[in-house]
C-alpha cells in the first residue's frame, strides 16, 4: 500500500541550495581558540589530550564553519546568552539558503528543522518575516529529530503536497551548532565538539513533472528507542549537551543496513548524513559504497547536523549530470534512521 500512496503522491524537486556562515576556522585553529578557554584550560590531562588528539589529528575535517567570530566564547556562555545567539543566527542563516532557491512566484507552504535551539513561535515565523512571505503562508517547525530531520522534513512537504495539489513547499534543515558548544570531561562531549559546523540547506518542492526533474519518494524510517541513550541532547545546566557513545558509529551502520534492505533499485550513488569520520568508514564497511560526497562535506563544513545529507546531495548534483537514481539516508536522535530514494 506505501508504494501505491508513493506513486500517486508524487514530489518533483526544484532547486536547492545551501548557505553558510562567512566565519570558518581549521581545526588547528579550533584547537588554538578552545586551548585558550578557562573551560578547557580546566579539564584533566586526559580530556585535554582527547581535543588534541581529535583537532590536531585525521578527523576527516579540515575547517568548520561558526556563525560566531569569537566560538572560544561560546565555551563560558549562559543558557540565556545562548538562547539569544540561536534565535539571532538561526532564522538569518535559514533565509540565506532560502533566498538562494525562491522562484519570483510565492510559496504556499515552508517546513523547517532544526535541533540546535528552541523558539516559540519556531523559526518559520522568523524567516517568513524577514522573505516578505504571504501572511496565508502554512508554517511548520519539526524540532527534535536531530541529525537525521532532513528526510523526514521531506516526507512531511509530501504530504502537504498530497493534500493541496498545485502547491509549492519550501523546506530548510538548519543548525547553529555553536549554540550547543559544551565542554566537560565525557568523551562524547569532546568529540562533538571537535566535529560540528553550522549551516543550512533549502529545497523547494512542487507535483509538477518536467523534462529531468528528480522526483523523490519511497520513504522509509527505523526508530530504535531503546538505544536512545547513546546519543542525544540533554540538559546541561540549562544548556544543551549531546551525549554521543562510542557504539554510535556501528548502530548507525547497522539501520541504515537495515533500510539499504528496502530499496526498490539500485542507485548511482548513496548520498549520506555525514556523522564522522568513523560513521562514514562503518557505512561503506557495511554497504560497500565509496560515500566520496558525503566525505567531502564533512572535509569543508564538518558536521552541521540535519543539513548535510542535503549538502552532499548538491555536491554530487554538480558533477554527475548522468546519473539517473540516488539512495539518501540521515540518522540520529532516537535513535533513528531515514532513507528516501530520488530518480529522473
Amino acid at each position: 500500500m506505501r508504494l501505491i500512496a508513493d506513486s500517486l503522491t508524487v514530489m518533483y524537486l526544484e532547486s536547492i541550495g545551501s548557505a553558510f556562515p562567512t566565519n570558518n576556522y581549521s581545526q588547528e585553529e579550533c584547537f588554538d581558540f578552545s586551548s585558550a578557554t578557562s573551560v578547557v584550560a580546566s579539564l584533566s590531562e586526559r580530556g585535554q589530550g582527547l581535543l588534541r588528539k581529535i583537532l590536531q589529528g585525521d578527523s576527516g575535517i579540515s575547517k568548520r564553519h561558526f556563525s560566531t567570530e569569537n566560538p572560544g566564547a561560546m565555551f563560558d556562555a549562559g543558557a540565556q546568552e545562548l538562547a539569544e545567539y540561536f534565535e539571532q543566527e538561526a532564522p538569518k542563516l535559514a533565509a540565506e539558503a532560502l533566498r538562494k532557491i525562491l522562484p519570483d512566484e510565492e510559496i504556499d507552504a515552508l517546513i523547517i528543522c532544526t535541533c540546535t535551539g528552541y523558539l516559540c513561535p519556531g523559526i518559520t515565523s522568523h524567516v517568513a518575516e524577514q522573505l516578505g512571505l504571504k501572511a496565508d503562508v502554512y508554517l511548520q517547525d519539526i524540532v527534535g529529530l536531530g541529525c537525521g530531520a532532513a528526510i523526514p522534513t521531506m516526507r512531511a512537504a509530501q504530504g502537504f503536497l498530497a493534500a493541496n495539489p498545485g502547491s509549492k513547499v519550501a523546506t530548510v534543515a538548519v543548525e547553529v551548532c555553536s549554540a550547543a558548544l559544551f565542554v566537560s570531561e565525557d568523551p562524547g562531549v569532546l568529540i562533538s565538539l571537535c566535529l560540528f559546523g553550522d549551516g543550512a540547506s533549502a529545497c523547494l518542492w512542487s507535483d509538477e513533472p518536467g523534462e529531468e526533474k528528480w522526483q523523490v519518494g519511497n520513504f522509509e524510517t527505523v526508530h530504535i528507542p531503546e538505544e536512545r541513550e547513546k546519543i542525544r541532547f540533554v540538559n546541561g545546566g540549562g544548556k544543551l549537551q549531546n551525549k554521543l557513545h562510542r557504539a554510535v558509529p556501528q548502530l548507525a551502520a547497522e539501520a541504515v543496513a537495515g533500510l539499504w534492505q528496502k530499496r526498490s533499485a539500485e542507485p548511482d550513488q548513496v548520498i549520506a548524513h555525514t556523522g564522522g569520520r568513523d560513521v562514514i568508514d562503518e557505512l561503506e564497511k557495511k554497504m560497500g559504497w565509496e560515500l566520496a560526497e558525503t566525505r567531502e562535506i564533512l572535509n569543508q563544513y564538518g558536521n552541521c547536523s540535519s543539513p548535510c545529507v542535503l549538502m552532499a546531495l548538491e555536491e554530487r548534483f554538480k558533477a554527475a549530470e548522468n546519473d539517473h537514481r540516488y539512495w539518501l539516508t540521515s540518522f540520529g536522535a532516537g535513535f533513528s534512521a531515514h532513507s528516501c530514494e530520488m530518480w529522473r
